[in-house]
């Protein structure tokens, strides 16, 4: 016997808010089965969807180590808890796969240990399995995967995360490119100075997306949903990034941006059939690219992690 946990892939960002906003998917999404075991100590016996790429170590493995953090803080790492990691979503690929495994990995064992703990309580071990992948505590991505909704992250060392209002019928169409960026390279390309009138225009959009999320209104939640900071400098990582996000805006998307530190490309939507439609033409502009690519459209999850 055991249990599994899903966790749903991310968009961390959203465009306008780096590092202090994220929402979840509802597809696609990483599992994780525990199981109580005669041998003493967390084990990861089993990986697949992975390509030979994750390692089998606790310590280096963002599942391993999200469990590893709450079983010690139990007073339990000599309990026999054995993991199996069932990779379900690309890695590298700005949809936050490494916070996914932890956080499953931190569900999945605090359900098999009956420990008590809220969703909420168990992001701090959450973050410490996705710190070990990205060298960073961040918590865009592991926050709105493990609670769901869109999400603010007001102060990520405490975290200090709340849900924020979804309106009804938002969609979002990601467009997953077959390239790879690293987290870790997309962050060291950031230049630290921020230029006086980016950081007002920012500011701005950052409060106007919020105010048209919690008053349902769409069109301000469109005008505000443009990065002046951070997408002009990760564009040039993606292939033909700006057509497609003219592609997405001609089909009458409310925005478009890039998902995490990319290479996926979201956008958001105020019905399913400009989704899909955005969808189609998001794709055929990577296509121009010679660069193939697949598509995620969801709703906005608002259950984040499950026990399944």
């Amino acid at each position: 016997m055991g249990i599994k946990a899903f966790a749903p892939a991310t968009v961390g960002n959203i465009g306008v808010g780096f590092d202090i906003m994220g929402l979840a998917l509802e597809r696609p999404g990483d599992e994780v089965i525990a199981r109580k075991s005669n041998t003493p100590g967390l084990r990861i016996t089993k990986i697949t969807g992975h390509g030979g790429k994750l390692p089998y170590e606790v310590e280096r493995n963002t599942a391993g180590v999200a469990a590893l953090r709450l079983m010690q803080h139990l007073g339990e790492s000599k309990r026999g808890v054995e993991l199996e990691i069932h990779k379900k979503m690309p890695f590298s690929s700005g949809l936050g796969s490494s916070a996914a495994s932890a956080v499953a990995a931190a569900l999945a064992v605090s359900e098999l240990l009956r420990t008590g703990l809220s969703k909420r309580e168990l992001l701090p071990f959450a973050c410490a399995g996705e710190q070990m992948a990205t060298g960073s505590f961040i918590t865009d991505n592991v926050v709105p995967s493990m609670i769901g909704g869109i999400v603010l992250i007001r102060d990520g060392a405490t975290l200090d995360v709340h849900r924020l209002h979804t309106p009804r019928g938002l969609y979002v169409t990601v467009v997953y490119p077959h390239i790879e960026i690293m987290t870790k390279s997309a962050r060291a390309i950031l230049k630290p100075e921020v230029p006086m009138d980016k950081y007002v225009r920012q500011s701005a959009n950052v409060g106007g997306f919020i105010v048209g999320l919690f008053n349902g209104d769409i069109g301000l939640v469109g005008r505000s949903l443009k990065d002046e900071i951070v997408e002009p400098q990760r564009a040039g990582l993606i292939p033909g990034f700006y057509e497609v996000k003219e592609a997405a805006l001609a089909e009458g998307v409310l925005g478009c941006s890039i998902s995490g530190a990319g290479p996926s490309v979201f956008a958001l939507s105020a019905n399913s059939l400009v989704a899909e439609n955005a969808a189609l033409a998001m794709r055929q502009a990577f296509a121009k690219h010679k660069v193939e690519s697949e598509v995620f459209i969801s709703p906005v999850n608002q259950e984040g992690a499950v026990i399944c």
